[in-house]
């Protein structure tokens, strides 16, 4: 039944090119005929039947018609004698306004019954029907008396709109001792005259020279026009501006855009002042229409484009220009430019879609017809000529083929996959082979309709989310989504939780999901300090038969929030009661009273602990350290200060918003105390192991631990040196003891004096076993090792004891 269908439609297309091909053949030959303008209306041309072999009487049967292309009727055919005659008077002058030697009128000839046409060509000739004309009929030149002999002046050429021995042959100047006039032929055949000085002019003796300049044409009886010639004579400016050569050659690409700089001039002037100041302008020899298409600068010289240049109406312009001085008499220099138009190829093919298929399935088999094009271009020769191609043609499962001149076919080379590819923008790019060439796009839209053939897919195979402790429960915390290129029902997905279980907690009481789109939502608040993360997988079935199915992988990040209040963790105290510490009257400028040490269960920034002083007796007693925490006095105490201070200290972390602890600390001063020389003596009264919290316990246990480890290593150390010698005590105070239990520590003087923080695990892990069993820790520097000495006293020993015991020492490398 198919081949049945094309056959038919294989022979009308072939009945229609060879029709096509005939009318073409005929359409090539061409008549022409040649006339004068201006030929009375009625006035005989030729016989076209005749001329053309067509028998009179076929013209009316055959309804013969004359068709003017681009142009007014001005001819008829009568259809009685065959004849072509005159309908209008032909102007020449209106048909080919641009001065070229020939003008052609063309025109078919159509006879019906069978379609036949015959190409007219009409050469109008030429009749001098015009007379010169100047553009100005008064030309005023200002020449200086010094101008020497042989001085050319450009003058205001005339206008003949004839052509060929019609147009402007010569000029005529009325007589005169001291002018003259050249003539010269311009690139297309025009006439230009130049006023020569022939003597030395005297402006005291003739002020004024009027002449009469005459333009005669060609033609027979010639005709002529005139214009008037003032010239004033100017006093000295003796130096004329000089261009660096007469003539100038440049080359500008048509459709260049208005701005473009075409050549900048530079003209010199050996005078100063005014007088080398140039002003640029077109001199009389610019035509008009080269003065609207281009643009000079007057003080720059800078010739820019103005107008829109086109290569098919003028392939050059010549531009006369001078450079005038700016004295008080103006002297000037002349050049040429001559602007060479550089074509292009400004037409672009078209391409048409004659027939198109907008949708197939991806099942269609390689070599189906999608769409048919044709392909024209207004151009002609080269420049016609264009080639057409497919964009992307090694990606594209598609291939163009040549059906007949001009159309194309565009077919299926691969098999198609709508899972690939969905939709196709097929580019059809035509390209001329102008220089340079032009080329025109059209897209063909193409649907693939679908099968069911994919499972869905997740963008990532892991998606890590972030989630804020303290989460309201049911909140949503993001949304998954997967993507199945398949359509309808093959692309409707489902989401669910995969089972897994978590210290006896399924997923699915710790978080749900939406199975429609995919919303995961938290089932519970969660802790940071508590469960940090959580790792689970989440499926997407699609809805097809049968389903096909995937999963990814989600892993929830806990964030940290600021929801843990700083805890005070020295000085320790009970709850609600305030903190005191008695020190000496005398203590000096500088002496650490305390150390406020707070902890904090959060991470990062809402862990950073910072220290103010919310409340004090007297501010200028004492001062806080914001970041250690160290309470020191500024200056010493006088008889006037009270002997108890109150001091509120606020811990403060550095989250958002802000949370804080505080301590009172209670500080009483006392006239005498027990001295020792260069030694501190810090008491503790209160059972540590009672009252400690428990993150004091465990960071005690662990500084314990590396502090045994370090004595063992020590020792080991030891076995394999000499005995190290005594110590001697600095002689400042003889009544100062040492037991044996005393121990040299070196350390860095930059932390000499912190004490009680956790990085000082040695002298914290000594202090607090020494206090245990009721004795006082003294902490003496040692100057020339940088170190500290640190003893421990029975509270029984008074200032006037001695001992003889020797102090053992104890090495730290730094």
């Amino acid at each position: 039944m198919m081949s049945r269908i094309i056959a038919p439609s294989r022979t009308s297309w072939i009945v229609a090119v060879l029709t096509f091909i005939a009318l073409w053949g005929f359409a090539l030959s061409i008549t022409r005929y040649s006339i004068p303008e201006e030929m009375e209306e009625g006035s005989f041309v030729a016989n076209l039947a005749t001329d053309l072999g067509l028998d009179v009487r076929s013209l009316v049967e055959r309804r013969a018609k004359l068709d003017v292309i681009h142009s007014k009727n001005y001819l008829d055919i009568n259809k009685d004698t065959g004849e072509l005659i005159i309908r209008d008077k032909i102007d020449r002058e209106s048909i080919c306004m641009t001065k070229t030697t020939s003008c052609f009128l063309k025109m078919d000839v159509i006879l019906e019954n069978p379609i036949r046409i015959f190409n007219i060509e009409l050469e109008i000739m030429d009749i001098n029907d015009n007379a010169p004309v100047f553009r100005r009929k008064t030309m005023h030149l200002d020449i200086s008396e010094a101008t020497t002999p042989g001085e050319r002046f450009s003058l205001t050429n005339a206008v003949d709109a004839d052509v060929g021995a019609n147009s402007i042959k010569s000029y005529y100047l009325s007589e005169s001792k001291y002018f003259s006039i050249d003539i010269q032929t311009g690139s297309d055949g025009s006439k230009y005259v130049d006023l020569v000085l022939n003597g030395n002019l005297d402006r005291e003796q003739h002020a004024v020279h009027n002449l009469i300049l005459t333009a005669v044409d060609g033609g027979v009886p010639a005709r002529s026009g005139t214009a008037s010639i003032i010239i004033n004579v100017l006093d000295i400016n003796d130096n004329a501006p000089i261009f660096s050569q007469p003539v100038f050659t440049v080359n500008v690409t048509e459709n260049s855009a208005a701005g473009t700089v075409v050549m900048t001039l530079n003209a010199t002037d050996l005078d100063e002042g005014t007088n080398s100041q140039l002003i640029y302008s077109y001199t009389l020899y610019t035509s008009e229409k080269t003065q609207e298409l281009f643009s000079l600068d007057p003080n720059s010289g800078e010739i820019k484009v103005k107008g829109v240049l086109d290569y098919e109406e003028s392939q050059s312009f010549e531009m006369h220009i001078q450079a005038q001085d700016r004295g008080a008499n103006t002297l000037s220099g002349h050049c040429k430019v001559m602007v060479f138009i550089t074509d292009l190829n400004d037409n672009y093919p078209e391409v048409t879609i004659k027939s198109l298929k907008s949708t197939v399935n991806e099942d269609v088999s390689v070599g189906t017809l999608i769409a048919v094009v044709s392909v024209s271009d207004l151009d002609s020769g080269v420049n016609g000529e264009f080639e057409i191609t497919l964009n992307q043609q090694a990606i594209l499962p598609f291939l163009l083929n040549e059906s007949s001149e001009g159309y194309f076919e565009l077919l299926v080379s691969k098999p198609l996959d709508r899972e690939i590819t969905n939709k196709y923008d097929i580019t059809l790019r035509v390209t001329d082979k102008g220089l340079p060439p032009l080329s025109d796009d059209e897209t063909i839209n193409l649907e693939i309709l679908d099968i069911n053939d994919n499972a869905p897919t997740f963008s990532q195979s892991l998606y890590t989310i972030h989630v804020v402790e303290n989460n309201a429960p049911g909140a949503l915390i993001t949304s998954l989504s997967a993507f199945d290129p398949d359509l309808n029902e093959n692309q409707y997905l489902v989401y669910f939780i995969m089972e897994k279980e978590i210290v006896n907690t399924s997923m699915s009481m710790l978080f749900s999901i939406n199975p429609e789109n995919g919303d995961l939502y938290s089932l519970k608040t969660f802790d940071y300090e508590r469960e940090r993360d959580f790792l689970f997988h989440i499926e997407a079935r699609d809805s097809g038969v049968p389903p096909l199915s995937s999963n990814v992988t989600v892993h929830i990040i806990i964030l940290d929030q600021n929801d843990n209040t700083p805890l005070i963790v020295s000085p320790w105290r009970a709850q609600g009661s305030v903190f005191e510490e008695v020190i000496p009257r005398s203590t000096d400028k500088g002496h650490l009273i305390a150390k406020v040490i707070a902890i904090d269960a959060d991470s990062e920034q809402n862990a950073r602990v910072t220290y103010q002083l919310l409340q004090i007796s007297d501010s200028t007693l004492f001062s806080l350290d914001q970041y250690n925490g160290e309470i020191r006095t500024t200056r010493m105490f006088s008889s006037r200060d009270p002997r108890q201070q109150r001091l509120v200290i606020v811990a403060k972390d550095n989250g958002e918003p802000a949370l804080s602890a505080t301590v009172t600390i209670k500080i009483s001063t006392v006239e005498h105390v027990m001295l020792f020389s260069e030694t501190t003596e810090l008491p503790i009264e209160y059972d540590v192991f009672t009252d400690l919290n428990l993150y004091l316990v465990i960071g005690l246990g662990a500084v314990s631990f590396l502090l045994l480890i370090t004595i063992l290593v020590i020792i080991v150390l030891k076995c394999e040196k000499p005995k190290p010698k005594a110590i001697k005590m600095p002689s400042a105070n003889r009544n100062s003891v040492i037991s044996r239990n005393s121990m040299i520590s070196q350390r860095s003087s930059t932390i000499a004096d912190s004490t009680l923080i956790s990085s000082d695990a040695y002298w914290y892990s000594l202090f607090l076993a020494e206090t245990r069993k009721g004795k006082v820790v003294v902490r003496q520097p040692i100057v020339p090792k940088s170190g500290y000495f640190v003893s421990s006293i029975p509270r029984s020993t008074g200032p006037s004891e001695t001992t003889d015991s020797r102090a053992s020492t104890l090495e730290f490398s730094k």
